[in-house]
């Protein structure tokens, strides 16, 4: 007798997937307890993180937030671990420096206005006309911080708007390349020689501004956000530069490149702050009023752009000779080419090590205490000299710590964030 086959009649319904191969379960056996060796070195890790968390939560969490000075601290036996009403007393001081307190709205304002202006550079999905806003922020925000007449700002746009309209109507008379330099010269004439004198008669006619604030009263989070925020705006464009100069083949351009990255990068971060501080004014004119803050700024720049032109370098140096190859069949030029094909894939490739940069450079504001600007570590030895707080230490710097953490790290989620939007391996 012949068997029938089997054959189903109907399709099974959906099952659920095994519990080990779904959530926390699954991602606990992949990240660790993938192995024997893996097992233990999480186990371990676990444990040394538990004790940790076990010596330290008990030091941290304590009803210290009241207490107006270390004495009475020590002297409440309810309080065992962490004086917290150092942060508490010092807040201002520890996020604005001595900047005046009934002025500490501008500061808050630049930095909201700093969060919509660079959104639309960080997503791609706002609005395109917020980049208008983005170009026009950073003098917003130098006139919010620093204060005075609105002219001195209008009149640095000016420059801007003359360059552009140089450029346009030599391009076709004396070339391109002969219309940038002119456009540059005649900007930089009009920002050294036009700017003062006519921002100054224009504020006699309408003395239109808001109170100055010197640059000696900035300090805490305040300045180690305006340092890191314009190095990390104007090293990126600078390094693009300075990798394209290296890579040209222009000898004179390539030499300049070359010898400015390595001397730069072979120079320490402090050694370029105490020339911003000192030597530079033995070759300014006498007299010359220079702003400190923007001196750190100049050399802070200065130090990124030769760090971030080897990084971007190294994404050139990725992308294969095919890229270039296929840019010139297309009949683009260089900038072109740049633009549009070489640029963005060497960009992408280099994001960990562009972010890598800007952490790296924000943390290194904290340098400028050296020299006397009283950024949050700065500020701890001016707290510390206080009657009330002398002898605070671990307080301070866990929380100036935490404050650093939270921008960095949001700065590592954000590269993670572009890397896998950009992804296009899979």
């Amino acid at each position: 007798m012949t068997q029938e086959p089997y054959v189903r009649t109907e399709m099974l319904s959906e099952q659920p997937a095994p519990s080990g191969q779904t959530g926390i379960v699954k991602w606990m056996r992949v990240n660790l307890f993938s192995s024997i060796s893996n097992s233990i070195i999480s186990l371990l890790t676990i444990l040394v993180v538990i004790f940790a968390l076990y010596e330290f939560l008990p030091w941290m969490l304590q009803p210290s937030w009241g207490a107006e000075s270390l004495r009475e601290c020590l002297n409440d036996p309810n309080i065992t671990g962490a004086c917290w009403g150092v942060i508490n007393d010092r807040f201002n001081q520890l996020m604005f420096g001595f900047y005046p307190h009934e002025s500490q709205w501008r500061p808050l304002l630049a930095f909201v206005l700093m969060l919509v202006a660079v959104a639309p550079v960080l997503f791609d999905k706002l609005p395109r006309k917020m980049v208008w806003f983005s170009a026009l922020y950073p003098f917003l925000g130098v006139w919010l911080l620093w204060g005075g007449t609105i002219w001195g700002p209008l009149m640095v746009i000016a420059g801007f708007v003359i360059g552009v309209v140089v450029h346009k109507v030599l391009s076709n008379i004396v070339g391109s390349l002969a219309a940038i330099i002119l456009s540059v010269l005649v900007t930089i004439l009009w920002w050294l020689y036009g700017v003062g004198s006519i921002a100054g008669a224009l504020s006699g006619i309408a003395p239109i501004g808001i109170a100055e604030v010197s640059s000696s009263d900035f300090g805490g989070l305040m300045l180690s956000i305006t340092i890191g925020v314009s190095g990390i705006a104007l090293s990126l464009p600078i390094g693009i530069v300075l990798a394209l100069g290296r890579q040209s083949d222009m000898f004179v351009i390539k030499l300049l490149s070359v010898g400015f990255i390595e001397f730069i990068r072979g120079v320490p971060l402090i050694t370029l702050l105490f020339t911003a501080s000192v030597l530079l004014n033995f070759f300014l004119p006498p007299g010359t009023n220079f702003d400190l803050v923007l001196r750190v700024i100049i050399m802070v720049t200065i130090f990124a752009s030769a760090y971030m032109a080897e990084v971007i370098r190294g994404g050139l140096a990725a992308l294969p000779t095919g890229q270039y190859e296929a840019a010139d069949a297309l009949g683009l030029d260089y900038w072109q080419s740049m633009q549009l094909i070489i640029m963005p894939q060497a960009l992408k490739i280099s994001i960990p090590g562009i972010v890598g940069t800007f952490i790296g450079l924000f943390k290194d504001t904290t340098l400028v205490s050296i020299i006397g600007l009283l950024d949050p570590v700065g500020l701890i030895v001016s707290i510390q000299g206080t009657s009330d707080w002398n002898g605070i230490v671990w307080e301070l710097y866990t929380f100036i710590a935490l404050m650093f953490w939270v921008f960095t790290f949001s700065m590592s989620r954000y590269s993670m964030y572009l890397e896998n939007k950009l992804k296009t391996s899979h």
